[in-house]
């Protein structure tokens, strides 16, 4: 597959990284996993929109011009011919010296590489994540940040527990997302997910749902979620049904009719 670093596209095998570079070496950057349907990105600008503020949040002295991102993007997904798949665009503080303070650093290392991989959309029997929390007062729990290793650790201990996914809760024991994906559930007829200030990624097909559902945005418990009719996790690369949660079924333990209709989200722009 052909991918493109800063400005230069080639053979994603024969590119390098600097040692020095910060988003290795720190995880001091920020990235967005893009779909790409029918040859086109979808919500590519929403998804720049996120970037750039996660950019101002880390105080990138430098940020990547919008149009120089978009036409890399659209730069891999020709270089590719990828009609279905997935764009992921990487943006990290560049290599500097040794140190946490970000000073006299380059310009930021801007990375976009495709895969025509789609993720599973299957039923899912999912756990809550007893090691991990997500801390819904640090500012990098709405960035979609390179640091992932929670997540890493929640998904290992799925794993362990014989599920496909984890459900973490913040500090305060309210349940705000899964490790890829947000959550959204059917309680008494209405679809709920959790409000960003208890910690939940900003999604970019969260908002798109938002923006044409009527969702009540509210804090979620694991009784809460229990008693839903659905429970539901959407990316922008999917929208999958949780059918168990701590290996209790959720609702007729088969996919509802909420999750068919988001799941028309992930095709439209």
């Amino acid at each position: 597959m052909y991918a493109d670093l800063n400005g230069t596209l080639r053979e994603a095998d024969d590119l390098c990284i600097h040692p020095g570079d910060r988003g290795l070496t720190l995880g001091d950057g920020v990235f967005e996993t893009i779909a790409v349907r029918a040859g086109r990105a979808l919500r590519l600008a929403a998804h720049l929109d996120r970037l750039h503020r996660g950019l101002a949040t880390l105080a990138f002295e430098t940020v990547p011009a919008r149009d120089a991102l978009h036409a890399a993007v659209e730069r891999v997904i020709a270089a590719n011919a990828l009609e279905t798949g997935v764009i992921r665009l990487t943006v990290t503080r560049g290599a500097a010296a040794r140190g946490l303070a970000p000073q006299g650093g380059g310009p930021p290392t801007v990375l976009v590489t495709a895969s025509d991989a789609l993720p599973p959309a299957d039923p899912v029997s999912a756990v809550i994540s007893t090691r991990v929390r997500r801390n819904e007062h640090s500012p990098t729990s709405g960035l979609k940040s390179l640091s992932y290793l929670d997540n890493v650790l929640a998904r290992q201990e799925a794993a362990e527990r014989g599920a496909g996914e984890a459900l973490l809760r913040n500090t305060a024991g309210h349940i705000v997302e899964a490790t890829v994906a947000n959550v959204f559930a059917v309680i008494d007829g209405e679809l709920c997910t959790p409000p960003l200030a208890d910690g939940a990624l900003p999604g970019v097909l969260r908002a798109a749902i938002l923006n044409a559902e009527a969702v009540r945005e509210v804090h979620l418990t694991l009784d809460e979620l229990l008693r839903a009719d659905e429970v539901i996790l959407s990316n922008s690369l999917s929208v999958r049904p949780v059918v168990a949660l701590d290996g209790h079924p959720i609702g007729a333990g088969v996919p509802g009719p909420w999750q068919r209709r988001l799941r028309g989200f992930t095709a439209s722009v």
